[in-house]
């Protein structure tokens, strides 16, 4: 057995080509189970769509072979297992979309069009971004560029408007976007460089209540800013999920870099406040916590949730099956809603397992934050990874009544292109950072006669 000194982990990349070669395969079977299912005969565009994802799915492996060997080889197949999965829904929802108005523009296109973006943004971050450290020196570029960001959507001339209660979108052309996925990046960059500088500051416990070490009160100045920043969000985009995001991102790294729950308490008691300011000021916001409360109340405002929620009865335990089911009844069914489309096709039995990879890829990004053997990256891999869990808990949760609507789209399954791009970079940002801890440290090896005279000189 080797030492641990000389201990070199293994690549695995034969494992993660194996598991991609899996992922892309659900996709394209669940693709032509919606065929089967809704028009009983496979699509005729299965097998292009099938060497097309084999082909981008082998790239973005070959990619990671050469420019990241040593990253985490499960992540890949994962999000791919997800996107594939997303596509095959968006295109049974089209189907069923189209049978009851044959005018209503398709998504599966665009979507797979979004995908190929995301893997072509996943590949350019892996190559340019030899070194995740190197973010570190441009901390507040980024923390710049998301207050730009968050701001763009209030812009004459670009913002798209009032969109289902909320303005967060922005038109350039024909293209719309959604600045906000890409603020959660840079945000989540400018934390983990200013916290790891202040973390010792931070740190400091100051009186202790119920057991619990709260920070002193001259240190309470970055969390108000970040609430204020939140609630910001809140009041001139009226866009509860995002504030929640923000604001939930900045307090858990908060926790992460000092340790101390105390921050946890405050962040909580803040976030109340502002959702109760929330409910008081914002019509739109107060109809959501009402609907979550009791939505049969008034089946006519609440006829999304109340559809959703049958969709998933109908579904049970093992579901309808691949385009067997109805969830093109529900508004939305193919962003916001997507989830419960998940739960009636495929049952509760497929949406935990879907549930299920979600947090496998959260875990995985948890260790790479406990692994990571810089704080800049053990900051940065623990925040995204706890973004990308509160977005899928925010969003299920909210479909299944455990909380309310927030309007976030579900990572991967849900039509958007920012979102999907976004969450692409994501990932190939946690695999920079794994294949920075996985790689064996340089090995310094005995002194030459020239070395050893060099140290006598110094000495």
């Amino acid at each position: 057995m080797s030492s641990p000194s000389t201990w070199v982990p293994r690549k695995r990349r034969g494992a993660e080509f194996f598991l991609t070669i899996l992922a892309v395969t659900i996709g394209v079977m669940s693709y032509c189970a919606v065929g089967l299912g809704t028009e009983g005969r496979i699509p005729t565009g299965a097998m292009a769509l099938a060497g097309g994802l084999v082909s981008l799915a082998v790239a973005a492996h070959f990619v990671i072979r050469r420019v990241a060997p040593y990253a985490d080889p499960v992540l890949l197949p994962l999000v791919l297992c997800l996107n594939g999965l997303g596509l095959a829904m968006i295109y049974r929802l089209d189907l069923g979309r189209q049978q009851i108005d044959p005018d209503r523009q398709p998504f599966a296109g665009a979507q797979l069009v979004w995908t190929i973006v995301g893997l072509a943004a996943f590949s350019f971050v892996l190559v340019v971004v030899r070194d995740h450290r190197r973010l570190q020196s441009v901390t507040y570029t980024f923390g710049f560029a998301a207050l730009i960001l968050l701001i763009l959507p209030l812009v004459p001339f670009i913002s798209a408007g009032v969109i289902n209660g909320s303005r967060i979108w922005i038109r350039l052309g024909p293209f719309s976007f959604q600045p906000g996925e890409a603020a959660k990046i840079c945000l989540a960059i400018f934390f983990a460089g200013y916290l790891v500088v202040k973390r010792d500051a931070l740190a400091l416990a100051g009186r202790r209540v119920a057991g619990i070490d709260l920070p002193r009160g001259r240190d309470l100045g970055p969390i108000l800013v970040g609430w204020l920043v939140s609630v910001g969000i809140l009041v001139l985009q009226r866009d509860l999920g995002s504030s929640l995001l923000f604001f939930g991102l900045f307090v858990v790294m908060l926790y992460v870099a000092t340790e101390r729950a105390g921050w946890l308490v405050v962040g909580g008691l803040l976030f109340v406040s502002g959702a109760y300011f929330g409910y008081l000021a914002f019509g739109h916001v107060r109809t959501r916590f009402e609907a979550w409360l009791d939505p049969f109340g008034d089946p006519d405002r609440n006829g999304q949730i109340i559809s959703g929620l049958f969709g998933l009865a109908h579904g049970g335990i093992l579901g309808r099956g691949l385009g067997l089911g109805s969830p093109q009844l529900t508004p939305f069914s193919f962003s916001d809603f997507i989830a419960a489309s998940m739960g009636e096709e495929l049952g509760l039995t497929g949406l935990m397992a879907i549930i299920v990879i979600y947090g496998l890829i959260v875990e995985r990004g948890l260790r790479i934050a406990l692994t990571c053997r810089d704080a800049f990256g053990k900051l940065l891999a623990a925040g995204l990874a706890f973004s990308f869990a509160l977005q899928v808990f925010v969003v299920i949760g909210g479909v299944t009544r455990l909380i309310p609507l927030t309007g976030l789209t579900t990572p991967f399954l849900a039509q958007g292109g920012s979102s999907v791009v976004m969450n692409w970079a994501i990932i190939a940002l946690l695999l920079r950072i794994s294949d920075q801890t996985r790689r064996p440290a340089p090995s310094v090896g005995p002194l030459d006669s020239d070395d050893e005279t060099q140290v006598v000189k110094l000495g």
